[in-house]
């Protein structure tokens, strides 16, 4: 019985924490944002089109559409057609042709179904493409790689039916995020390590380091006047804020204790890892020595993992670097400008809450690793 428990008892908590967050998650009203106007996104195939050739060369900026006929593949009324317009454009249609899956937005009114096509149906290709990530994961990485799969979709359910419910509801961003990344650690730890004191280690370092990191970047914001009123959506924020209680300047920090939970978890587990090594090879090692191993390792994490983290953040505002280089903006107006305010923001925080992670796992392993209990 005892050999069970061990076995399959972090799964078992797995499962009994999901089902309370999709508890949770259920019982948290939300007020209707958009009008009831009968719209409904179905699964749909283009059957005909009649002007095929010549409008799959329409000029995006004309403003031109197609015409097409669709055949409805899923809700209440698969298998029907319907005509349809598609707006040849670059964030909704589709070029549609004789066979192209696609999304389709209807409308019934008076028994009459009206419909425009949306976008292109990516679904099958994301499943494929999730598939195979999680399939390479397993293969490759054994049982291991099935406790990280398992790790990243409690991970993702944890942010989805967790963290921003709590949000929505009135909970401080800030203590949202915390809850989140201790249950997120936790867990992710005891999957991949189970409870022993390199996990532990790793736990506390990563908890510890995300914290710094976000309370470095509210310093930021409270001496560089950012908060989470200066972000690109602030209007549909303000108007989700209005019917609910979200805490809109709270927001754009607490995102950044997620943003660089990955990251720290990859510092704090390695350091942790290699120093319980080192106990196992040196058992008379003395706690400064392991102190001491623990920042010679981490230092050459340090440089990789920081450009990791703003590379990242770079990544994701290349659009905004091309046009702040295409425009030539000045060096004062580069600095000063909110959107570039935030993202050094992010990168420079999360980047110290990583290298402050390495002294803190290496303090943490040191004291664990030399106490006058017998390792487990």
């Amino acid at each position: 019985m005892r050999k069970i428990i061990d076995t399959f008892g972090k799964y078992l908590v797995v499962a009994l924490i999901m089902i309370a967050m999709f508890l949770f998650y259920t019982s948290v009203e939300r007020k209707p944002l958009l009008a009831k106007d009968n719209t409904k996104f179905v699964k749909a195939v283009v059957i005909q089109n009649d002007k095929e050739d010549l409008q799959a060369v329409a000029d995006l900026e004309s403003g031109d559409s197609q015409e097409v006929v669709l055949r409805i593949k899923s809700g209440s009324h698969n298998g029907e057609e319907v005509k349809a317009y598609s707006l040849n454009g670059y964030l909704y249609g589709a070029n549609c042709k004789v066979g192209t899956r696609v999304i389709a937005n209807i409308s019934e009114y008076n028994g009459n179904l009206s419909a425009n096509v949306y976008n292109y149906d990516r679904e099958p290709e994301i499943i494929a493409l999730l598939a195979a990530f999680f399939g390479l994961m397993w293969l490759v990485g054994g049982k291991k790689g099935f406790n990280s799969v398992l790790a990243l979709i409690f991970t993702f359910a944890v942010v989805v039916m967790m963290y921003i419910p709590m949000m929505y509801i009135g909970v401080s961003p800030f203590i949202a995020a915390t809850l989140s990344v201790v249950i997120i650690t936790l867990i992710t730890f005891i999957l991949l390590a189970d409870f022993q004191k390199k996990s532990i280690g790793a736990m506390l370092g990563t908890i510890v380091g995300v914290v710094v990191s976000g309370l470095i970047a509210l310093v930021f914001g409270h001496f560089g006047h950012v908060t989470g009123y200066n972000v690109d959506d602030i209007e549909n924020l303000i108007y989700v804020g209005q019917n609910s209680k979200l805490d809109i300047g709270g927001m754009l920090f607490s995102g950044i204790l997620i943003a660089s939970l990955g990251a720290v978890m990859d510092v704090a587990m390695s350091v942790s890892s290699s120093l319980h090594e080192i106990k196992e090879n040196r058992p008379d090692i003395s706690a400064k020595e392991i102190f001491r191993a623990g920042i010679n390792i981490g230092r050459d994490m340090i440089g990789t993992m920081s450009n990791t983290l703003i590379l990242a953040y770079a990544g994701g505002s290349l659009g905004l670097v091309m046009i702040i280089y295409a425009y030539s903006y000045q060096m004062h107006q580069i600095l000063n400008m909110y959107s570039v305010a935030i993202e050094i923001m992010r990168g420079i925080s999360g980047t110290m809450g990583i290298i402050l992670t390495v002294p803190i796992t290496s303090l943490i392993m040191s004291v664990l690793l030399t106490d006058k209990h017998k390792e487990k």
